[in-house]
């Protein structure tokens, strides 16, 4: 016969064999001990009285906000396992024994039917498939000791980290170490969507998309961040993008260079079409002044229709019911109590759009908007808060941020709608002296579902279409030092505001007013409590 104890520490619930018995607890050997802070329980007797442990045990998660468990030794996991089962307080479980997880405590894992989130030491290919088809994210401790650029640069340091990547970033030339770790990572991995490359070369290009093939991996978009301006390159990509999107789903996306759009592609229009374009476009304007006015009007008035649905749900009265699975969130994350008022405030958003994950207002402009996120950065470019087809799109967060922790940098996006207002239709006026000179514009509201934020503006600019800026983590410190010093000296205005590494930052990204292919940015910092 052995004893269990089970400890509260702050939010936890610690539980380890006890293998020596104190002193005073000798006489107790067969006797159980209950106390404020620790419960000693004989194997024997919690197999014999496992709903009144149950019980006792439920009671005291709900009254210590408890919502770990931490268990220290495997031969204990089951048992522990079958006492907490069904306590849906309880989702976070993390197992403390350096040793390989096997079959059983996994099905004791998942017939717990309330843990969505395990933290071990290390775990079979097929058992975190398995516990991934049943809504249970693990996280595996032990390190894969790689030392390629591109484990590095993707910052795939465990298992888990592998198995869960849903993009990655090639840099080229690729060494054969990179070649190597790529199709391991491409092996092991059950979530690639996307791959960013930033420096094309046709060579590796190719070996990448026969590595790709090979393994049958296919519905992928590669992005060449890249601005291309070469002809024959890009005549390359287009005969690669139709040729592989047809046969395997996987498709290009290019950046093209500002010369050329503004000289090549011009200048391989045919005169005869250009004057033919000329004598057309003569006769429409007048059709086409009509309809772009009927077309922004219509749009500024849907826009209106969807603010009132907004404004009628944050009205309603609040249920008392709180959300227990909050959308685009790692199931890993469970809200604590004092975030709940914040969630009580979106639930009535949520249930019109379960994409919602906050709410962005920048004074004296029109946005006021709750922020959404997709799974990609496509959906908000061509859909609204009622997830209907509409070109306005909304206001919405980068796929790779986290509403819950927050990246180093926050991105939002949304259309530059200037003649009807509408998004960030009318955020043009951040580049006025009299706007950003003014501190009460310099302050944007950002709040997510589990905090108020306020943001102090500290850079503001207009760049030519870009990536550089739309970098959401970094791979170190000097990698954020560079990036902050390049958006700083980017600025319009000395905002003479202080960034630090261990700062969080917010940025706002949409088209200017002056030249579509140019952008408008906005950079802030959380402003710490």
């Amino acid at each position: 016969m052995s004893k269990i104890l089970f400890q509260i520490k702050n939010n936890k619930l610690l539980v380890e064999e006890r293998k020596k018995v104190k002193t005073q607890e000798k006489m107790l050997i067969n006797t159980n001990i209950i106390s404020r802070d620790e419960l000693l329980f004989s194997d024997e007797y919690i197999n014999e009285n496992k709903i009144l442990i149950h019980n006792f045990i439920k009671e005291i998660v709900i009254n210590y906000h408890i919502d770990t468990l931490i268990i220290k030794e495997f031969n204990i996991i089951s048992l522990v396992i079958s006492v907490i089962q069904n306590i849906k307080e309880i989702k976070n479980l993390y197992l403390l024994e350096e040793s390989l997880i096997n079959y059983n405590i996994c099905k004791a894992i998942i017939d717990s039917n309330n843990i969505k989130y395990v933290s071990l030491y290390n775990i079979p290919t097929f058992l975190i498939e398995l516990l991934d088809k049943n809504g249970i994210k693990v996280d595996s401790r032990s390190e894969i000791l790689f030392n390629s650029n591109f484990m590095k640069e993707n910052m795939l340091e465990n298992f888990s980290s592998l198995y869960y990547k849903s993009s990655v970033t090639l840099t080229f030339p690729l060494s054969k170490k990179d070649e190597e770790d790529f199709i391991a990572f491409l092996n092991i991995n059950k979530y690639l969507k996307a791959i960013y490359i930033n420096k094309l070369n046709k060579n590796d290009l190719e070996n990448v998309l026969d590595i790709i093939n090979s393994l049958k991996i296919k519905n992928l978009k590669i992005y060449i961040e890249q601005n291309i301006n070469d002809l024959e390159l890009i005549e390359y990509l287009k005969k690669l993008n139709k040729k592989n999107s047809k046969t395997t789903g996987i498709k290009f996306k290019i950046d093209y260079s500002k010369d050329y759009l503004e000289n090549n592609l011009i200048s391989q229009i045919h005169i005869s079409t250009i004057k033919t374009c000329i004598f057309i476009s003569l006769f429409i304007v007048s059709s086409i002044v009509l309809y772009v006015f009927g077309l922004n009007y219509t749009s500024m008035k849907k826009v209106e229709s969807i603010q009132a649905d907004i404004d009628k749900a944050l009205a309603k009265e609040k249920e008392e019911e709180i959300i227990e699975t909050l959308p685009n969130v790692d199931d890993s994350v469970v809200p604590n109590k004092e975030e709940d008022k914040i969630i009580e405030e979106y639930q009535n958003l949520l249930e019109i759009n379960n994409d919602t994950v906050g709410w962005l207002k920048v004074n004296n402009t029109k946005v006021d908007y709750p922020v959404v996120q997709a799974k990609d950065n496509d959906y908000y470019l061509k859909h609204n808060f009622k997830k209907e087809k509409d070109y306005n799109g909304w206001i919405f967060m980068d796929y790779r941020a986290n509403a819950k922790t927050l990246s180093q940098n926050t991105i939002i996006f949304g259309h530059s709608m200037y003649y009807s207002g509408v998004m960030f239709g009318t955020l043009y006026k951040v580049k006025h002296a009299s706007w950003y000179k003014d501190n009460n514009n310099q302050i944007i509201e950002f709040n997510t579902l589990y905090d108020k934020l306020k943001w102090q503006i500290f850079s503001i600019y207009v760049v030519p279409n870009t990536n550089d800026y739309l970098i959401a983590n970094f791979s170190s410190d000097a990698k954020f030092q560079e990036y902050l010093d390049m958006i700083i000296n980017r600025s319009i205005y000395d905002f003479n505001v202080p960034v630090s590494l261990s700062d969080k930052i917010l940025t706002l990204s949409t088209c200017s007013g002056n030249n579509a292919t140019d952008r408008l940015v906005v950079h802030a910092v959380l402003i710490k409590e």
